[in-house]
């Protein structure tokens, strides 16, 4: 096909407008996967597998991304009825001083009036407000001390293995002068890896999916003053932040002090997938999220969930289990569902399944006892990866995807005469081999 120089020169023109303007479009595969921050990690927000990682083991300041543990302690004194979105509060005199230091991000809050959780998450959760959250740790726990004995055995009870807690907001213990919580290092810091930052977005999204419904407000307000949402890749109408907009974002927390640098934790839902992103120490406000789009684009766009397998699957030579005591001597086994995981674009042979019997089911030969049960469950069949890019799974009871492994008919018990003739055959039998083997002993 021939092409004037009016066609060429315009598809230059797009192309480089594209690469300025939309750099979160750009296709990303494995080998150019280059991330500027410290420290990145990719996970699978249904199943925990990691798809990409960088020092995320690491254990840094994560800023405001603490209040992540916030908002989950919020959400399960909800839960369990100790508050309610109506619950209301006033404001203490730490709280108040942390919302008059304009150096601390957060809007003015008042000490004549009280403020409702709800109006206390907004803050905390759209504008990453401090005294917001300084106010709902002092409401559930009594005092910020106490909420982050709270935070620290909460993140130990959901699996956290890099991190520390010494205030609910993730500001520098330096910066709180006095006010730093009682039992906590006065120039402590919290910190967290990218690891452990995932995986506590993991249980917030699964756990309460309703902390989406705020992370994604765009703009909200407070005493009459505006809350304008701090993460700039979601669908702001502001030519400004086009370039980090990323289809599908909905959350999560953003970061920064000094020490932590710029940080963010992200997530996207697309066609039914929703990828978690960390990022930690980036250079600066807008590159986190230029890093971010980086980890999407290359999980929405170099894997798929592929059904690997399908219910009723069976293992080549492995399709029979041995049975004792009934009318067959074996059984038919298959999978009970099918087996979906999210597979790197080319690596579908780099799967295969194992059988784990449970050997509960079975007798000191290894054979099934009947009766059986058609659909009965005799163990589970496990998915492994033999690939060269296995990352884990941020879940630490993870042991790899499983499915049921049923057997696919029914086996009825042989009746007491066939049984007792089988007993008499199997006598004989050992007798038998052991006289020949006797014998044999002898020459």
């Amino acid at each position: 096909m021939r092409h004037n120089k009016k066609t060429i020169v315009k598809l230059i023109i797009l192309t480089f407008l594209l690469s300025i303007f939309q750099p979160n479009l750009l296709k990303v595969n494995a080998q150019s996967l280059n991330i500027e921050a410290e420290s990145a990690i990719l996970v699978d927000a249904e199943t925990g597998e990691i798809l990409f990682a960088k020092n995320a083991d690491l254990k840094l300041p994560p800023a405001s991304m603490t209040k992540m543990m916030t908002e989950y302690l919020v959400l399960e004194a909800i839960e369990t009825g100790q508050i309610s979105w109506d619950t209301t509060t006033w404001i203490s005199d730490y709280a108040y001083s942390i919302s008059a230091n304009n150096s601390f991000s957060g809007i003015g809050l008042k000490q004549n009036k009280n403020y409702t959780v709800r109006q206390l998450y907004e803050g905390m959760s759209i504008i990453s407000d401090n005294a917001t959250t300084i106010a709902l740790a002092e409401m559930i726990a009594g005092s910020e001390g106490e909420f982050v004995k709270m935070m620290n055995a909460k993140g130990q009870e959901l699996g956290l293995t890099d991190f520390e807690f010494v205030n609910s907001t993730g500001l520098p213990n330096s910066s709180l002068g006095e006010n730093y919580p009682e039992g906590t290092d006065p120039n402590g810091d919290n910190l967290m890896s990218a690891r452990s930052a995932a995986l506590l977005a993991y249980h917030l999204i699964n756990d309460y999916p309703e902390a989406l419904d705020f992370s994604s407000t765009i703009t909200s307000e407070l005493d009459d003053q505006p809350l304008e949402n701090l993460n700039w890749m979601l669908p702001w109408n502001n030519t400004n932040f086009a370039q980090y907009y990323v289809e599908g974002v909905d959350g999560l927390k953003t970061g920064y002090t000094d020490v932590a640098g710029y940080c963010f934790t992200g997530t996207a839902i697309r066609d039914g997938r929703r990828l978690i992103t960390v990022v930690m120490r980036a250079d600066s406000y807008g590159s986190r999220f230029i890093e971010t789009a980086k980890l999407l684009n290359y999980g929405f766009g170099e894997f798929e969930k592929l059904e690997l397998y399908e219910a009723g699957y069976q293992l080549a030579d492995y399709e029979t289990v041995e049975v004792a005591k009934g009318k067959e001597d074996v059984v038919n086994i298959e999978l009970a569902d099918p087996m979906s995981t999210l597979v790197r674009f080319g690596e579908e042979e780099s799967y295969s399944i194992e059988y784990i019997l449970d050997e509960s089911k079975l007798n000191e030969d290894g054979k099934l006892v009947a009766p059986i049960e058609k659909g009965e469950k005799i163990g589970v069949a496990k998915l492994n990866y033999n690939g060269n890019a296995d990352y884990g799974n941020i879940l630490s009871d993870h042991d790899g995807q499983t499915v049921d492994l049923i057997t696919s008919d029914s086996i009825e018990k042989n009746n007491w005469f066939m049984l007792m003739i089988g007993a008499i055959g199997d006598f004989f039998g050992e007798l038998f081999s052991s006289v020949a083997e006797s014998v044999s002993n002898w020459f």
